[in-house]
């Protein structure tokens, strides 16, 4: 690996550009292939879809997921993080 940021493994990015994970909750909780997402200001439900399931469409299937943590898909906060189911 040369280091070049080509050589990063897409599902692991900085905070500043948002942070993606494969690692389950410590709780044991989720199923398999769940992944989770830090967010940043200026995000949205719908642009997290898109970026996870190529359809902002699919924002509900990240707000079902999260109700324990969300009451309005329309509120999230910076610095949550959110649990992001495998894409079916």
């Amino acid at each position: 690996m040369s280091g070049n940021a080509e050589d990063v493994d897409p599902l692991f990015k900085d905070a500043q550009t948002g942070s993606m994970s494969t690692e389950q909750p410590a709780d044991g909780g989720g199923g398999a292939g769940e992944q989770s997402y830090t967010v940043k200001s200026g995000d949205t439900l719908s642009a997290i879809a898109k970026q996870f399931y190529g359809s902002a469409n699919k924002y509900n299937v990240i707000f079902e997921a999260n109700r324990d943590i969300l009451d309005d898909p329309n509120k999230i906060k910076p610095g949550q993080t959110l649990k992001i189911p495998a894409a079916e």
